[in-house]
């Protein structure tokens, strides 16, 4: 920009100096008209890209364990696009996570009753602060957690889900 700016201002200085030069003596020099500085073209806007929802730099290794607060969404979300891509289905065992990538298989654990159910991860959540998961209905179902809504769970990872295999499209049996 400061290049463009001094080359506009060097040559709007020999524009004046040579019409000075020019001009005849006997006639009274008019004033020499305002040099018009181009301004210059501004970069077009680049639209940002959000960045994706928070995942960790290196995948969690197989066997790592966590502790926190879970929930479970349901219903309402049916047919709805995760943020896999995936579409929503309450009745699978699938979870959200904002920490552990897409595919991870997650051993989850409700600590009061120790019941526990394996989850592949395959949303982004949940929005509050002070829970880790969210599990959907069938998976709640499993986990005994159906009235309390809110329980504290241990996760740990067992590892990822390959395309197409049974873990990806299992149903939950009726609870």
């Amino acid at each position: 920009m400061k290049t463009i700016f001094s080359a506009v201002l060097v040559s709007a200085f020999a524009a004046t100096a040579f019409a000075q030069t020019t001009a005849p003596t006997a006639a009274p020099a008019a004033a020499a008209p305002a040099a018009v500085v181009p301004v210059a073209p501004t970069a077009p806007k680049v639209e940002e890209k959000k960045a994706p929802a928070a995942t960790p730099a290196t995948a969690p290794a197989a066997g790592d364990v966590t502790t926190g607060k879970a929930a479970w969404y349901g219903k309402k979300f049916n047919g709805r696009k995760t943020a896999s891509g995936q579409r929503f289905n309450a009745g699978l065992l699938t979870a959200a996570s904002n920490t552990l990538p897409f595919g991870t298989l997650v051993k989850v654990t409700n600590l009061k009753n120790k019941k526990s159910v394996t989850v592949r991860i395959n949303d982004r959540g949940p929005k509050q602060a002070d829970r880790i998961i969210d599990v959907t209905r069938a998976a709640a179902a499993r986990l005994g957690m159906l009235k309390s809504g809110i329980v504290d769970v241990e996760l740990k990872v067992v590892g990822n889900a390959k395309r197409g295999t049974k873990m990806m499209t299992k149903k939950a049996k009726k609870a």
